[in-house]
């Protein structure tokens, strides 16, 4: 078996060596190395170059950012980061996914036992999802021990036939994970003021959905905000499903809104695109439009074929322009999905089908 080589770049000597721990337990995962910083690093990749890069973003002599340029502008390469989990660190973080990290994953300040705990299956399955992806598209040994997989029925009953007829009102729902910070941006900026109100779902941890929708916002023509509870869906408007909430459309009398709820994890995500396709699907049917896009997993894939059962138009990022072909592919193969089209299509495909209505 050939496993994944992955370098750890990290200022911090315990940390190093909690992730060591943690990645070498794995029969498919080799740590070519650690390093305290990307100048330590650079020097051992020019030994031997990684599968896999696990790197913090606040460390000295040089970021973590001017590193991650350096590396995609050379020899682009999938970058994991680990990051603490504060307010702050959440801006910086969202600009080294911006330059083309692929995953993000949480470390505390104190307490790394518990995060070697709480948060090893999830470095794990962050690090296999970073070897599959393709970085040059953004410019036999089981996992660990997890909590039970949960489908859509933990938080949402199945849609029934509660959908309302068709009205003038339309509802876009996108759901995307590893390289979706990415391929969101390149959708919702090429979208005009006035569109179809968005509800979205990102694989993406607490405090940082704030910071990503806030970017996102600076940077598009339409407005863009993490959701809040009770929130209404408005044309030109994006919700952003928060870090470790899970988000439902409903319909309350002439209009949408959201709810933001707590609950277990669906398909081991917080948010779950299931959770939202499946109350898409449930309350707007024929008035809304489900779109699958890059990630691994199958998340939303069970959603998007209930969507699809409702009425609503479905849809899933061609393999070409995915980072991870992962969640369209299993909606692909469940029948879900009604066209298959390339990430610069989506946003045209949005208006197309508003247009309809």
């Amino acid at each position: 078996m050939k496993k994944i080589k992955v370098l750890l770049v990290d200022d911090s000597a315990v940390m190093r060596q909690v992730l060591v721990a943690l990645l070498e337990r794995e029969p498919d995962m080799q740590v070519l190395g650690t390093a305290s910083d990307p100048l330590f690093a650079l020097d051992k990749m020019a030994r031997d170059w990684p599968d896999v890069i696990v790197l913090d973003v606040e460390m000295p002599r040089m970021d973590g950012i001017t590193f991650l340029k350096k590396i995609m502008a050379e020899r682009p390469t999938p970058v994991v980061i680990c990051s603490s989990l504060t307010e702050q660190g959440a801006e910086t973080t969202l600009q080294a996914l911006a330059a083309g990290a692929v995953e993000i994953i949480t470390k505390p300040r104190v307490g790394l036992k518990q995060f070697l705990k709480d948060s090893s299956a999830a470095l794990v399955g962050a690090v296999r999802a970073a070897a599959q992806a393709r970085v040059g598209r953004l410019t036999a040994r089981a996992p660990l021990p997890v909590p039970p997989r949960l489908g859509a029925d933990a938080m949402a009953e199945p849609p029934g036939s509660q959908a309302m007829v068709q009205t003038t009102d339309h509802i876009v729902a996108i759901g995307t994970s590893t390289g979706g910070t990415q391929a969101l941006e390149r959708v919702l900026t090429a979208l005009p003021r006035v569109c179809p109100g968005l509800v979205i779902v990102q694989h993406m941890p607490e405090k940082f959905t704030a910071s990503f929708a806030a970017r996102l916002n600076q940077l598009c023509r339409l407005e863009v905000r993490e959701a809040r509870h009770q929130d209404r869906v408005l044309p030109g408007l994006a919700l952003i499903a928060p870090g470790g909430r899970h988000m439902q459309l409903r319909r309350s009398g002439a209009y949408y809104q959201v709810e933001v709820l707590d609950g277990p994890p669906v398909n081991r995500h917080k948010p779950s695109v299931d959770v939202l396709f499946r109350s898409v699907a449930k309350f707007a049917g024929k008035n809304a439009t489900g779109i699958i896009m890059t990630g691994m997993g199958d998340d939303g894939a069970r959603g998007l074929k209930e969507m699809a059962q409702a009425g609503s138009e479905t849809l899933a990022q061609d393999e070409a322009s995915c980072v991870v072909f992962g969640m369209p592919r299993e909606a692909i193969a469940l029948g879900a999905v009604e066209r298959v089209v390339s990430l610069e299509r989506i946003p045209a495909e949005i208006m197309r089908h508003a247009a309809r209505r």
